[in-house]
């Protein structure tokens, strides 16, 4: 069965909560019924020794704990004779029997019911009698792995959440990302280490600091088993919903991975894994998401600590939280001389421009860019993610660039590279193929310009794409037809993102047009400046100030002068600009003749109507 199949069946339970809970929560009782019909279901082929292990251990004196975990062959464990199917069996005491059956497992697996606030949950199904009911449709949903791996019930998981906070005018993309962007930003920070993280038993980390359902890291290891089945890669996470934090902790669980990897709780504010460095890391942080409510301890980490601290090279608007995040994950990076880190994080477009010169985003971007972490950007298409339509980027960022990146960061246009999806899922209605994530990341890993010519018919229709280096030439139009070739990746050096502020400054003058000159102190005897006249240039970083003044503000202000201590560097990124590609307008006599054709379809239709 696959996991939209799977998804429908288990979303079939609504029917029975209708009437006695609102739409919007039926999330509350599927969700972990789900998950602990699944822990059900991983337990089963170990539960009689499992059983038989705890007696015997318990009779000896002995912490069983320890011998529990071995005979389970999992991370967690359940010392209580009942599941779901056996719960079936007594419908007078099903409620008592459920959370004697919730207390058997191990305080890891425990703590995920808690944080689902299952109990409150029971209560009020057994209230409308429904809790048999409910239990029962579980009971009889088969998730054993072997039926349904790991990452089909990742998919089950986030299609449950994605129609929960779809009723509920949620956030859906709070919660996870389309597993195609996580495939393609996986490739990305590992194609570079192919070589050393396929050989014998490499052991790496990897921290997601907005974890979700714990997607991201899934798809990771999952990429990383396959490339190197001895590799070992160790998960780490935070997560502020609870929700999402319960799956992501199941889904760790069942894994194997150590659950006290997995930590509640807002990153910014309260940092789980303070003092850990990590030799990957991936995030997809709420895009325009406000942070007043951690603002006060932000500040202060960013006041008291400075550099020392996560936030010193400067805030973002409030409005904004996603920058704290890239801050927060180049904190996380585990030093060069130690093997250095890479990271991938999605961000909407406002952090490549918004803020001047000298505001928190612009000193943000200067402090990567200056300190040589960027390694690429790649433009993602629009309507990719659940929640919003609006363009996406993935920031690759690194302190162990090889030696021929040094200096550049690589800019990729993959808004082109998608296909229009069956059924639209909320705002997504594009994804990327396998194709187009092997593309993007050949591009990536090639290091070097490239153009993408599109072929178009004599009748307009697109009818064929090809990727060309950009000394190569474009294939030939076909007749009647054309070719349009657009940049496709670019490669750029760090400080060409770079500019200089300048305040221009134009003299005062009185009633009779006389420059005003200053009386006292050091102002006597120079020019005063109008403040109504102030303007501001941007000189790019590489060009000598003067000469751009006096080539491109004198020649129209004579009189004007710069205001040296008002000057401030600052950096943007304007990703969109370094793809445009301009196409003139049709001839006048073109489109003449084309309007005249179509009035005289018209006419003669009215015509053949008259008749």
């Amino acid at each position: 069965m696959n996991q939209s199949s799977l998804s429908a069946l288990i979303w079939s339970v609504a029917d029975l909560l209708r009437g006695d809970y609102k739409q919007s929560e039926y999330g509350r009782v599927i969700l972990p019924f789900t998950v602990l019909r699944r822990l059900d279901c991983v337990l089963e082929p170990t539960k009689k020794a499992v059983l038989a292990e705890c007696e015997a251990k318990t009779k000896a004196g002995l912490n069983p704990d320890p011998f529990l975990l071995r005979k389970a062959k999992q991370s967690f464990y359940n010392t209580s004779p009942l599941d779901l199917p056996t719960l079936l069996g007594d419908q007078d005491h099903i409620r008592q029997n459920l959370y004697s059956y919730i207390q058997g497992f191990s305080p890891a697996a425990r703590d995920i019911f808690e944080r689902f606030d299952f109990h409150a949950q029971v209560e009020r199904l057994a209230k409308a009698d429904l809790l048999y009911l409910v239990t029962e449709k579980f009971a009889n949903f088969n998730l054993h792995p072997d039926e349904v791996d790991n990452a089909q019930m990742g998919l089950v998981f986030e299609e449950l959440i994605r129609k929960f906070a779809e009723l509920s005018n949620e956030t859906a993309g709070e919660h996870f990302t389309p597993r195609e962007v996580i495939r393609l930003m996986v490739n990305l920070i590992f194609i570079e280490d192919d070589e050393a993280l396929g050989a014998g038993h490499a052991v790496r980390t990897i921290y997601d600091p907005t974890a979700g359902t714990g997607g991201m890291l899934s798809v990771a290891a999952e990429h990383l088993l396959q490339h190197n089945p001895d590799a070992r890669l160790t998960l780490f996470g935070q997560e502020l919903n609870d929700e999402s934090y319960a799956i992501c902790k199941a889904d760790m669980l069942i894994r194997g991975q150590d659950v006290s990897n997995i930590i509640a709780g807002n990153t910014l504010s309260e940092d789980g894994h303070a003092g850990r460095k990590f030799d990957y890391m991936l995030s997809n942080p709420p895009f325009g998401v406000e942070w007043k409510k951690v603002e006060k301890v932000v500040r202060s980490e960013h006041e008291q600590k400075g550099f020392d601290g996560r936030f010193g090279p400067g805030l973002p608007r409030v409005s904004d939280g996603s920058m704290l995040f890239l801050l927060h994950l180049v904190s996380k990076m585990r030093p060069a001389v130690d093997g250095g880190s890479r990271f991938g994080i999605v961000l909407n477009g406002s952090p490549l421009f918004t803020g001047g010169a000298g505001s928190g985003e612009s000193e943000i971007r200067r402090y990567v860019l200056e300190n040589d972490l960027m390694e690429a950007i790649i433009g993602l298409p629009t309507d990719m993610f659940y929640n919003t339509g609006i363009a996406t980027y993935v920031w690759i960022i690194s302190n162990k660039k090889p030696d021929d990146r040094k200096g550049y960061v690589q800019l990729i246009d993959a808004g082109s590279f998608w296909q229009k999806m069956r059924k639209s899922l909320g705002s997504k209605r594009k994804e990327m193929s396998d194709e187009h994530i092997a593309t993007i990341t050949r591009l990536f890993g090639e290091f070097a310009e490239a153009e993408l010519a599109t072929v178009f018919a004599a009748d307009g229709r697109e009818t064929g794409r090809q990727v060309i280096a950009a000394a190569e030439f474009a294939p030939a139009p076909p007749p009647g037809g054309k070719v349009k070739v657009a940049p496709l990746a670019r490669v750029f050096k760090n400080q060409d993102f770079g500019y200089t502020t300048i305040t221009v400054e134009r003299p005062l003058r009185d009633e009779q047009g006389r420059v005003v000159l200053g009386q006292k102190g050091k102002q006597k005897g120079l020019p005063q400046a109008d403040s109504s006249l102030r303007d501001t240039e941007n000189v790019p970083l590489g060009e000598d100030i003067q000469a751009y003044f006096e080539r491109e503000v004198l020649p129209h202000v004579p009189g004007a002068w710069i205001d040296e201590a008002k000057s401030k560097v600052g950096y943007e990124i304007p990703f969109n600009r370094h793809f445009y590609v301009f196409e003139p307008p049709r001839e006048l006599q073109e489109i003449d003749e084309e309007l005249k054709a179509v009035s005289e379809r018209i006419m003669a239709m009215l015509g053949e109507l008259a008749e």
